[in-house]
């Protein structure tokens, strides 16, 4: 063994979560090593959130050029520079990877070490020829596109996530299996950019969802021709590159899908299986590592953060989990994570939006429940730019409090961030319901949906009385 360094914290993995816990804890004075043997900025840079924002951008304006004749633009089909698209979506990835590199991070003083780390005691991590001892170890290794066992696969070449942004040629027909967010996101940007797309979900498509929020998503897939097949459980693929072949089968009955490239969206799997987690006595399964409410593993010293901790697999959770983890370790402070206005985005187009429970687990947790709702087609600003599909539902106790929001329409993402507060401080619908919002904005929505629990009282033949009567004081 070469090397023994001795530290304060050691950080296993350079994703979102690992990153954001370095740069703070450093920088309130802890003395950090992290270990990163694959790309600095882990999955979300590289291979997930902004290459896939960056195609779906480069989509949405090929279909903006179709759609024109909306506005009384002249529509034509637009000519697609395949290689151009994939250079955008490199160059996005270049633009944001100096906040994540190496070099930043040194210069902050952490330092890097370029090496696959695995544990080698409940204290110790050994990386490449150095072995780091540290009071206390973070484990932020993220996750992998998750590989089914479907016969004939390993004969046949795919893309997942992880390969399909290096890919600049056109397709002409795409096979997607697999039919969550990531599935319908990357269908409906490919579609758009010109390949013939089929979505196969052996479930439902979006099924995690509000099913009347993600049926206007699917509507809108459909009406852009891009075919999704629910309830079609495939059984095997085979082929070559060009000419790829699934068979699958729905209620008995045999289906086969031909198309000419494949794209596997079927889930994720935790990074942990090469960590050597039994020499530190910490527990693990397929959901990742089992974790307090203070991100803790069954070794106390040593906490899973982001995909590789069990729960939500989402960046923005991981960096929530290293604040958490920064607040226990660094000041000894009893932070607890608290899940209750957790936000999720899907950027199909129009984007699908949820925070906190959906109507089902409202129902399911408190019984009776308030559900208010707003549709695009009654907001200006949303007529003036003809994006009209799409709804918000908010869900509140009897009493008003507000625990839910789920909504679907352009820039759902942005517009779903004012229920973030209502939710996670337990206020009353009320404070949303007064509210003062700019005019024309989608935004208005929001508070639309909310006044919208007074309108049974505020328009009833009691207030009329009791107004008629006050009037006739003088």
């Amino acid at each position: 063994m070469g090397e023994r360094i001795e530290t304060d914290v050691c950080v296993i993995g350079a994703g979102s979560g690992g990153l954001s816990f370095a740069a703070g804890a450093v920088q309130m004075g802890a003395d950090v090593v992290l270990l990163e043997k694959g790309e600095m900025g882990g999955d979300c840079l590289n291979y997930g959130c902004v290459p896939s924002k960056a195609l779906i951008a480069a989509g949405h304006a090929a279909y903006a050029v179709r759609s024109a004749g909306r506005f009384g633009v002249e529509a034509v089909e637009p000519m697609i520079d395949h290689e151009k698209v994939r250079a955008h979506v490199k160059g996005v990835i270049a633009g944001i990877a100096p906040h994540d590199s190496q070099e930043r991070f040194e210069e902050l003083g952490v330092r890097v070490i370029r090496e696959h780390g695995r544990f080698s005691g409940p204290r110790t991590v050994v990386a490449g020829d150095f072995e780091i001892f540290a009071k206390r170890i973070i484990i932020s290794t993220g996750s992998s596109p998750a590989v089914p066992p479907i016969p004939g696969l390993d004969t046949v070449p795919f893309f997942t996530n992880e390969t399909i942004f290096d890919h600049g040629e056109p397709m002409e027909h795409l096979l997607v299996i697999g039919g969550g967010p990531i599935g319908l996101e990357l269908a409906q940007a490919h579609q758009r950019l010109g390949a013939q797309v089929t979505v196969i979900e052996g479930l439902k498509a979006l099924g995690n969802d509000d099913p009347d929020i993600a049926s206007v998503v699917k509507d809108r897939l459909a009406s852009e021709d891009i075919d999704i097949q629910e309830g079609a459980l495939v059984k095997s693929i085979s082929g070559t590159a060009g000419a790829i072949t699934i068979e699958a089968e729905r209620d008995g009955e045999k289906l086969k899908f031909e198309g000419s490239h494949l794209l596997l969206a079927v889930g994720r799997t935790p990074n942990v299986g090469e960590l050597n987690l039994e020499a530190a006595g910490i527990e693990a399964n397929r959901g990742g590592i089992p974790v307090n409410d203070r991100m803790q593993t069954s070794n106390k010293r040593v906490f899973a953060i982001g995909d590789a901790a069990e729960g939500f697999k989402f960046t923005h959770i991981a960096g929530y989990h290293a604040g958490i983890a920064i607040r226990n370790i660094l000041f000894r402070l009893p932070a607890k994570s608290d899940y209750t206005a957790v936000p999720w985005v899907t950027y199909t187009s129009p984007e699908l939006a949820q925070v906190g429970l959906t109507e089902e687990a409202a129902r399911q947790k408190f019984g009776e429940v308030k559900v208010l709702e707003a549709k695009f087609s009654d907001n200006d600003r949303a007529r003036a730019e003809a994006e009209t599909d799409g709804f918000l539902k908010v869900i509140t106790t009897p009493k008003g409090v507000v625990v839910g929001a789920s909504m679907v329409g352009e820039k759902a993402g942005e517009i779903i961030q004012s229920w973030c507060l209502p939710i996670s401080k337990k206020m009353k619908i009320k404070d949303v319901a007064g509210l003062i919002l700019p005019y024309p904005t989608l935004g208005e929505i929001n508070k639309r949906a909310a006044g919208s629990y007074y309108t049974p009282s505020l328009f009833s033949e009691r207030t009329r009385k009791i107004a008629r009567f006050l009037l006739s004081l003088g």
